[in-house]
């Protein structure tokens, strides 16, 4: 069969969907995307070919994926509200449109899949025993694509901490936890223990990486996993620091997160008793293993910390005018 080099993007307007998109759009590939508000995306992605339709939709899936090459499955619930109502279909619809267009799956995967037993380095192989609502459904996500894959649905799922960046949404940590979107750093919020490591991955190295692992596509088997480990502090809070330094505010004051409150409430709210289930994973180390995805690669795509933070602060609003310049100025040495 000739193939037309396309991409279908479910998600597009999302972190890693939009990246995605702009690293296969840079090699060449058509970007095809799927949208409920599709005028909202052709300003974030003016090249894409933009259809009307809901991941919900089976018959709109499956018609959009027509000639697709590639399905990137980067469309998730909104917030944290009826993961298992909507996460779960819109899955099996990408997996039957993969199917019937011979296309490789994509799924930008979590550490959400992994307990407390799996910590602190996470290998493609360690077992995965969540504790968690959301962690399960991860799970029964990926094991459904393991499924499809043994019927002929290539798949290949990239594994990553927590997402941050220039397009990142509302629902990430660090725009909903960290600093606050729109107004300049003036403290910044850390979840997690002192001396414990966290995994962030920047959404454009991320992008980039699955852009050159589906280049390889002819290389690998049909279902395949890769962990991206994006930047790494031993001790989690120096994350925060640098973002002090990006924001040009070294000075401003790192506060605690509330745990207390979020837990307190939980009971009561959902998203709060959504993000309380999460918090071991603030309390321990979880670092992921890249070693195979280097292999593949030669290397991972990585942007040093600081120019990362200032583009992802810049994007948000978080830097005054001044900061821009003297940051900007300085980012040579980074």
């Amino acid at each position: 069969m000739t193939r037309s080099h396309t991409a279908l993007i479910l998600g597009a307007t999302g972190g890693a969907g939009f990246e995605i998109a702009e690293a296969l759009h840079r090699r060449g590939w058509q970007i095809r995307a799927l949208s409920r508000r599709p005028d909202h995306g052709q300003t974030l992605l003016p090249y894409a070919d933009w259809l009307k339709g809901d991941a919900m939709n089976a018959g709109e899936v499956a018609d959009a994926a027509i000639n697709a090459d590639l399905i990137v499955h980067a469309v998730n619930p909104p917030g944290y509200r009826n993961w298992r109502g909507l996460a779960l279909p819109m899955l099996d619809n990408t997996i039957a449109a993969a199917k019937a267009a011979g296309a490789r799956i994509m799924f930008p995967g979590t550490i959400y899949n992994y307990g407390p037993d799996a910590f602190p380095l996470l290998k493609e192989s360690t077992p995965q025993n969540p504790h968690t609502r959301k962690g399960a459904i991860r799970v029964e996500m990926e094991d459904r694509l393991q499924r499809a894959a043994g019927q002929g649905v290539r798949v290949l799922i990239v594994r990553a901490g927590d997402f941050y960046g220039p397009h990142s949404t509302s629902n990430s940590w660090f725009s909903a936890g960290l600093v606050k979107p729109g107004q300049p750093v003036k403290s910044v919020t850390w979840p997690g223990r002192a001396g414990v490591g966290h995994a962030w991955a920047y959404l454009p190295d991320y992008g980039e990486a699955v852009a050159r692992l589906v280049e390889q596509d002819a290389r690998m088997a049909a279902f395949e996993t890769f962990h991206f480990a994006g930047h790494w502090f031993e001790d989690g809070r120096d994350f925060a620091e640098a973002i002090r330094a990006a924001a040009g505010v070294p000075d401003a004051p790192i506060r605690r997160f509330p745990w207390w409150l979020i837990q307190g409430l939980s009971p009561f709210v959902r998203l709060f008793r959504e993000l309380s289930e999460m918090k071991y994973l603030w309390d321990v180390p979880g670092r992921l293993d890249n070693g195979k995805l280097v292999q593949c690669l030669g290397e991972e795509p990585r942007t040093p910390v600081r120019a990362a933070l200032h583009t992802t602060l810049e994007a948000m609003g978080c830097l005054p005018e001044t900061t821009r310049v003297k940051t900007e100025f300085n980012l040579r040495d980074c």
